[in-house]
């Protein structure tokens, strides 16, 4: 008894310290990243001649429309406000050029420009008493026209019944790029490296090629492949997770009758860097049709992801119910969204817990609350990882692999904020669906991996997903965590997947 009471003393007591220093560090960095956005703001302004648009905070919809009409662009804007005044919401936003229909918006995360800190909410508090202010002064208010709906519009006033508009501005301006004509592909799209980013030969090497889709390592038979399987890695991350790993390790009969085609994502590795992308789920799942299903003319296929692949995973199987053989996840993020929670704040939440502890976490968090701290890491790690990667080989006298490190610094800060927001978080709301199609609808293999000790994405996520499809087979790997699930058992894992395949083929 005496033990047991000391260990939950000290564990409680661990805890404890964990809050208040995690409480005291992220106050810090709430702080820091205002000081680094105006940093930055100058530094744009004096590299670039311009300044890109951030997520730090919203102006009026008054505004937004103003700067659009600027353009010639007519953009159309709702917003539901909560009680307070704390969170807005795009409802419809068109175009008399280019119409964008409102499931692009749905892509795009409330997490990028609504996230909470102590230096946000305090912000957010002045903002909404100074609107209450204006309110009082004018007599009349903004008149905005909604598309998408009419039923809070009175004809008679020709006003919007709704007096308190909010919009957050940097998406007027990223997507006002979008809407202002047909779409373009990556070639006439904005292609130069900013400053701030690596454009180094490996980095930049799509943009020289002048290729528009992404960059798939294939081995196998070119023709008259028995099976084709695609890999897709998770975040940050390449297709040489897969590559420099499971390949080397399959039997010498998968070799010769199975496609393999690894992607890199949009973004990451060696794939294109669009600096004018919003990394949505569209637009990742489109290019990986672009580059992959539709030039190898893939009829059925299995598919292997990774944590954020898994995702992307699971939108391609929906899409193409009849094509998917076999469907293997590794460390899915799916968490239960409880009732009343707003699914995509509670995701970023359980994913970047504004912790100290476990590093693992800490860094997540750092990724996902902090637009401008993260394009620092950025810059400092992925800018000059060919350092990085010379001083990593000379302490290591190269015996040692660094495919996880290089995979590690190859992508932008742009593709890595959005694509952590607007597919981890931004799907939130989708996985539900997504996992009731599979279920319901396609008859293919589903198994999932996951590692006991996996303190990015806990296990409790497959066991969510296996909640979702009972068909579904779930091997929890003791020992393992969110990489170990693969790296150092490759070999095991070469086996299981050949087996899976196989089942898969004979039923």
């Amino acid at each position: 008894m005496g033990v047991s009471a000391t260990r939950s003393a000290v564990t409680m007591m661990g805890k404890a310290i964990n809050e208040v220093l995690s409480l005291l560090v992220f106050s810090i960095l709430d702080l820091l990243d205002v000081f680094l956005c105006f940093v930055y703001k100058v530094a744009d302004f004096f590299i670039e001649a311009e300044w890109k648009p951030c997520y730090c905070c919203s102006s009026s919809a008054k505004d937004a429309i103003t700067n659009s009409r600027k353009n010639n662009n007519k953009i159309v804007v709702s917003e539901q406000l909560a009680a307070g005044g704390d969170s807005s919401k795009i409802v419809c936003v068109c175009s008399t050029n280019y119409k964008l229909d409102d499931s692009f918006l749905d892509d795009i995360s409330d997490t990028l420009y609504t996230r909470s800190s102590i230096v946000s909410d305090i912000s957010k508090s002045t903002a909404y008493k100074e609107l209450k202010r204006i309110k009082r002064v004018e007599k009349r208010t903004t008149t905005v026209i909604t598309s998408s709906s009419t039923s809070n519009y009175d004809e008679h006033s020709n006003k919007i019944k709704s007096t308190t508009l909010k919009i957050n501005s940097t998406l007027i301006e990223m997507l006002q790029g979008k809407i202002s004509g047909p779409p373009q592909s990556f070639l006439t799209a904005t292609t130069t490296t900013r400053w701030s980013d690596c454009d180094c030969i490996t980095c930049s090497s799509w943009s020289s090629s002048r290729k528009d889709t992404l960059f798939v390592h294939t081995q196998g038979p070119k023709d008259n492949a028995k099976e084709d399987v695609l890999f897709i890695h998770g975040f940050i991350s390449s297709s040489t997770f897969w590559t420099e790993t499971l390949f080397p390790n399959f039997s010498a009969a998968t070799k010769s009758s199975h496609r393999l085609l690894a992607v890199d994502l949009l973004g990451f590795g060696k794939s294109p860097k669009p600096t004018d992308s919003l990394y949505t789920l569209r637009e990742h799942v489109d290019m990986i049709e672009r580059s992959a299903i539709e030039p190898y003319k893939m009829q059925s296929f299995h598919i292997v992801a990774h944590s954020l692949g898994c995702i992307l995973a699971l939108a391609i199987a929906v899409k193409y119910p009849k094509a998917i053989k076999s469907l293997t996840l590794l460390a899915p993020p799916y968490f239960s969204v409880p009732k009343g929670e707003q699914a995509t704040q509670y995701v970023m939440r359980r994913i970047a817990p504004r912790r100290v502890w476990p590093l693992i976490a800490f860094g997540a968090s750092l990724a996902c609350w902090y637009e401008h701290i993260s394009r620092t890491i950025c810059f400092l790690i992925c800018k000059n990882h060919r350092l990085w990667e010379f001083i990593i080989k000379f302490i290591t006298r190269n015996r040692i692999k660094t495919f996880l490190i290089d995979g590690f610094m190859c992508h932008t800060h742009n593709a890595a904020w959005h694509t952590l927001h607007n597919i981890i978080c931004g799907t939130a709301g989708k996985m539900e669906g997504y996992l009731d199609e599979i279920r319901d609808i396609l008859k293919c293999h589903v198994t999932i991996f996951h590692g006991r000790d996996d303190e990015l994405l806990p296990v409790e996520c497959s066991y969510n997903v296996q909640s979702k499809i009972p068909r579904a087979s779930l091997k929890v790997i003791e020992k393992k965590d969110h990489i170990t699930v693969v790296v150092g058992r490759q070999k095991a894992f070469a086996r299981e997947l050949e087996e899976i395949w196989s089942k898969s083929s004979t039923s």
